[in-house]
């Protein structure tokens, strides 16, 4: 099965209004002078709040198909500053999991979680590295409180976030602070690729971090247009696939497309639509304007939508978080034509 998700925010419930319920979302927080050190209860009830609406979330992906989610890192507001059972109301935020974790669990969806950037393992900074230890442990937490056991099904994806000049030595230095962390964590952190050529293409991951410690290789399709590590799109998905296979979970990737170019086309296709020339779109100062600024977006930023799908290579088995800026929205049409064809 060709399995589509998407990340963390739902458009159509957050957007949600008053008189069909309000908003709904898993990402409440509270700035930090508001609570630190001495107000913890108002960020147990962030969470609570956070968790109650990750099991609306979780329903209303089953009621349109989609069994594939990212969980948001923000579900519980700064967790980095404080153990997660010192939470006033940690009894009731766990229970909450729990039963997000079991309605999951029973209608088959794969939950997934991929923590900020600040993450980063391999840091010259001691104090970065332990941040980050922190921060992984409480996304591995998070899963125990929902009541999985660890496996990289339920993956931590994370960068290397980082070469610092010298990709081996960072390597080295990403496996020592690896070696630090719980068994727990480490059953379900995975690397993904970068979209920078001067940092970690999937070859690299796997010659320098996974030959060493078995660690699965998250294959990003755009990130792999700009970091390719000389190999082509489809030697560097299924280098990345075996390090999935040996351990006996469903392959998890990820795939956008250029915002940049996606602006560029609906600008594009307005004008043919109404029969005009982008040679007369001086006479339209605003358009002109979007027209030229486009260029000016940063290469590897994600489209709203996609237009196309990943090329899968022939397998048959496949998870693909879409990381499309308009969330459940991209893909509610994927899924619509997937549906057609399997009536066909």
């Amino acid at each position: 099965m060709i399995r589509y998700g998407y990340a963390c925010v739902n458009m159509t419930l957050t957007n949600r209004p008053k008189k069909l319920g309000g908003r709904v979302t898993t990402s409440r927080t509270a700035r930090k002078a508001s609570w630190y050190p001495h107000n913890l209860q108002l960020i147990s009830d962030k969470a609570l709040e956070n968790a109650q609406d990750l099991l609306t979330y979780l329903k209303w992906n089953e009621e349109h198909g989609i069994t594939l989610f990212r969980v948001g890192s923000e579900l519980f507001p700064w967790h980095d500053h404080y153990e997660l059972h010192d939470l006033p109301d940690y009894e009731k935020i766990a229970d909450r999991l729990f039963e997000c974790g079991e309605y999951a669990r029973e209608h088959g969806h794969r939950l997934t979680t991929h923590p900020g950037p600040f993450h980063v393992l391999g840091s010259p900074r001691q104090e970065v590295v332990e941040k980050s230890i922190i921060g992984l442990e409480r996304h591995s937490e998070m899963f125990d409180l929902m009541g999985y056991e660890p496996s990289f099904h339920n993956k931590i994806n994370i960068h290397v976030a980082g070469a610092y000049g010298d990709r081996e030595a960072t390597a080295k230095r990403w496996i020592k602070s690896w070696q630090r962390l719980s068994d727990a964590c480490k059953s379900r952190l995975v690397l993904e690729n970068d979209d920078k050529a001067s940092m970690y293409s999937v070859r690299h991951l796997y010659e320098l971090i996974h030959k060493e410690i078995d660690i699965p290789i998250t294959f990003d399709y755009w990130h792999h247009t700009f970091c390719t590590g000389d190999l082509t799109e489809q030697d560097a998905f299924f280098m990345a696939r075996e390090t999935w296979e040996k351990h006996g979970v469903t392959q998890c990737t990820h795939y956008s497309e250029s915002r940049r170019q996606e602006q560029k086309l609906l600008i594009e296709q307005m004008f043919d639509r109404n029969g005009l020339s982008l040679d007369n779109i001086s006479e339209w100062p605003t358009f002109e304007k979007q027209y030229k600024n486009f260029c000016k977006i940063k290469e590897q930023a994600h489209a709203d939508y996609i237009i196309d799908t990943p090329n899968t290579y022939g397998v048959d088995n496949l998870d693909i978080v879409v990381e499309a800026k308009a969330k459940e929205l991209a893909i509610l049409p994927v899924l619509e034509k997937q549906k057609e064809l399997l009536i066909l």
